[in-house]
């Protein structure tokens, strides 16, 4: 820390000190604010670690926290005073870090996908604040086991664009038995659309000729979705 970071933050009791009391709770104890000081480690002129982590946090969606970093871009980041070129690019790789870590124990939680919350768990943090429509196809063994996913489209999902046929390509490359679509919506609302409900039954029709199934497709919007399976759609 520089002189005055280093000054102010002594100002502060013992007990409210991130260092400190990482060293004496370990850091689960320490708030997010508390944790980024830390990275972040010196301030500014008039603000000290902790008070520049809060106003980086402050630009996260609401309630999203460290996660939310990940949604953020480094021109984001350099605007707050005290975060410059490096420090930037730092935390956009916490960001990125948080989001991967989100992902893999979300599905090292799923053996077997059979419920669209399972899907969603999956794509959300991802999907949810996308400004552009992407398209994944996820593939399925016969024991409803992820094989691997892929995204399949970015921009408008329409019929114009979407081709069942680099779905279903895939599919017969990786032996999958079944797909499940998933798509976002930016903005934030998941009710499909008539394209959403053409280019699904579109996708049905061209797995059923293959003898591979479209199990569901679900379409994410800001912490909601739609299923078309539980919706009685497919």
């Amino acid at each position: 820390m520089d002189n005055t970071d280093n000054r102010r933050m002594k100002e502060l009791p013992a007990d409210s000190r991130p260092y400190e009391r990482c060293m004496r709770l370990g850091p689960e104890a320490l708030s997010d604010e508390e944790l980024l000081s830390i990275i972040i480690r010196t301030g500014s002129r008039g603000l000290n670690s902790l008070e520049t982590a809060r106003r980086v946090l402050a630009l996260s969606y609401p309630n999203d926290g460290i996660l939310g970093l990940s949604h953020l871009s480094l021109q984001d980041l350099t605007g707050v005073e005290g975060i410059g070129t490096v420090k930037g690019i730092q935390l956009l790789c916490i960001g990125e870090l948080s989001r991967r870590i989100s992902k893999r124990y979300a599905i090292s939680r799923i053996r077997t996908i059979d419920l669209p919350e399972e899907v969603v768990n999956y794509y959300m943090e991802d999907m949810r604040l996308m400004e552009q429509e992407q398209l994944f196809a996820m593939f399925l063994d016969m024991k409803h086991r992820l094989i691997k996913d892929m995204q399949i489209s970015k921009g408008t999902v329409s019929m114009a664009v979407i081709s069942p046929r680099e779905v279903f390509i895939e599919a017969l490359r990786c032996r999958a038995t079944g797909v499940i679509l998933v798509h976002n919506h930016p903005s934030g609302d998941p009710t499909p659309s008539r394209q959403d409900c053409l280019m699904t039954e579109r996708m049905r029709e061209a797995g059923s000729l293959l003898g591979i199934q479209l199990l569901d497709h679900v379409v994410i919007g800001d912490h909601a979705y739609c299923s078309f399976k539980r919706e009685g759609r497919l």
